[in-house]
C-alpha cells in the first residue's frame, strides 16, 4: 500500500460521518410517539446517506491508488 498516508483522512472523515448517521438512525427509533412509516422513512434516510457515503470512499480510494492524489487535478 504505497498510498497509505493519503486514504487514512478519507477513511476517518467516513467513520465519523457514518457514526453520525448511525446515532441520528438509532435517536430516531428510540423516539416514541412517531408513526412507523414516518419512523421508517426517518431511519432509512440517515442509513442511506451512509451507504452513499461508503460507496464514494471507495472510489476516493480507487483513485488514490491510481495515482490521482488531488482530487480537483481534473477541474
Amino acid at each position: 500500500m504505497k498510498h497509505g498516508k493519503k486514504m487514512i483522512a478519507p477513511i476517518i472523515i467516513t467513520i465519523i460521518i457514518l457514526l453520525y448517521y448511525i446515532g441520528m438512525a438509532v435517536l430516531f427509533i428510540v423516539i416514541r410517539g412517531i408513526p412507523l412509516q414516518v419512523k421508517a422513512l426517518m431511519v432509512a434516510v440517515p442509513l442511506f446517506s451512509g451507504a452513499v457515503m461508503v460507496g464514494v470512499l471507495a472510489s476516493r480510494i480507487k483513485e488514490i491508488e491510481g495515482g490521482e492524489e488531488d482530487d480537483l487535478s481534473k477541474y
